[in-house]
């Protein structure tokens, strides 16, 4: 089987190293910079083990990469869409700019040839450009990304179960084929059930977490204490234990909250008076202040205070900044006078507009002489410090952790202001 995948970002990388160990695969990406890394075997950012499988497919000469559309597309038996579509700040995705490289492709495709949309595109997208593309003989399939930054090769290589949407048997056998080293389960529907599905799974997951957010938050200004509430919670046989409710930071990066949006404008579109949807982005939003008010709370508004932020990426075990919520507090933090320190891992590129970013090559650098310390990424490197030592060096021993990720590194700590999203004041 000849696949293309078009697309090589995060998901289009991971998409293609990981069927290269399968089939033969061509990337297609019209960024000529990105084709000529891929080619030397680096990935355009960090995900474990993926530089290292990207090699490997070169290495077989199962993997290649490619600016070339006649090239990628004459003899693809399945053009596999793997976009990270574009979010911008309010959570719109930017579909033409995926659907306009789609359009480039298509005409160069062999009749017959499959086209799988995995790229996360508002439902009905798989019906209109297959109604635009009638008469090229093609047939079309969506089967939504479920992928997690820092773990995208074990979720795409030992996924639990795959949603797939088709209308036909032969591209269900097809498909079934496409998917049969990666999963024991897939989950079978219409093209539009499985737009739909990718856009409920994350609404869902959405309103959970803002949810226990909104509880957290009344927990702290009545006694309660949220994860002792969670506990509560996850114990209802009607809930469960996996359910996505622990109390912490609002929801970032824009993965979740695109859905979210494209439901809310959809119900709009179709007048439909819908509720809960446009609600959650409401008190998401709301609950991206809760850092910043906390700083408020305990050092005032003056300004010159020194504050660290230890992790500036999206997720630990990546490189990205895309909607970083470290990022978008410290600039409220400089706006306001703060001086803004922090340190990474991954020691991400800050970009000129990102310059109010004091960043220091150690938590040691950033943390010397700060009034304040904000837990913005988990990265498990900043468990194993020195804390005793590093609190020893604040000028006010503040932390603040809005998911308890170094509850137990800190606990019995003397003098300590601990600080995470709903413990009791």
């Amino acid at each position: 089987m000849n696949l293309t995948v078009l697309g090589l970002w995060h998901l289009g990388c991971v998409t293609a190293a990981s069927c290269a160990r399968h089939f033969s695969v061509t990337g297609l990406e019209f960024d000529a910079a990105n084709v000529a890394r891929l080619s030397s075997g680096r990935a355009p950012l960090a995900e474990p083990g993926l530089d290292a499988l990207i090699q490997a497919g070169l290495a077989s000469g199962r993997l290649r990469f490619t600016t070339d559309v006649a090239n990628a597309c004459g003899q693809a038996d399945i053009l596999w869409v793997t976009y990270d579509t574009p979010v911008d700040d309010n959570d719109q995705s930017d579909t033409e700019s995926v659907l306009r490289d789609v359009r480039r492709c298509l005409p160069a495709l062999r009749r017959g040839s499959l086209v799988l949309i995995s790229s996360q595109l508002p439902v009905g997208t798989c019906r209109q450009i297959e109604t635009e593309f009638a008469g090229l003989g093609l047939r079309f399939a969506c089967s939504p990304e479920n992928l997690r930054l820092g773990q995208a090769l074990e979720v795409f290589n030992h996924a639990d179960r795959i949603i797939a949407g088709c209308r036909d048997g032969l591209t269900r056998d097809q498909l079934a084929t496409l998917f049969a080293p990666f999963t024991r389960e897939i989950v079978w529907m219409s093209p539009e059930s499985a737009e739909m599905t990718k856009h409920a799974i994350n609404s869902f997951l959405a309103v959970s977490i803002t949810f226990m957010n909104e509880i957290a938050r009344l927990c702290e200004d009545t006694g309660a204490n949220a994860t002792e509430v969670e506990r509560g919670l996850k114990s209802e046989s009607r809930i469960g234990p996996r359910a996505y409710l622990s109390p912490g930071s609002a929801i970032a990066g824009g993965t979740l909250t695109r859905d979210v949006v494209t439901l809310a404008n959809l119900g709009r579109k179709l007048g439909e008076p819908l509720e809960v949807l446009p609600a959650i982005k409401r008190s998401n939003d709301q609950h991206r202040l809760w850092a910043w008010q906390k700083i408020q709370k305990f050092l005032g508004d003056q300004p010159g205070q020194r504050v660290a932020l230890l992790g500036l990426t999206y997720k630990p075990g990546t490189s990205t900044l895309r909607r970083s919520s470290a990022l978008e507090l410290g600039q409220v933090l400089a706006a306001h006078g703060f001086e803004v320190r922090a340190c990474d891992p991954s020691s991400p590129p800050l970009s000129a507009q990102q310059s109010f970013i004091h960043f220091k090559s150690s938590a040691a650098e950033a943390l010397a002489g700060a009034d304040a310390v904000v837990v913005c990424t988990e990265w498990p490197e900043f468990r194993a410090l020195d804390w005793s030592t590093l609190l020893s060096t604040l000028r006010r021993p503040l932390v603040i952790d809005a998911t308890r990720f170094l509850e137990k590194s800190v606990a019995g700590l003397p003098h300590l202001q601990y600080v995470t999203v709903g413990s009791p004041a």
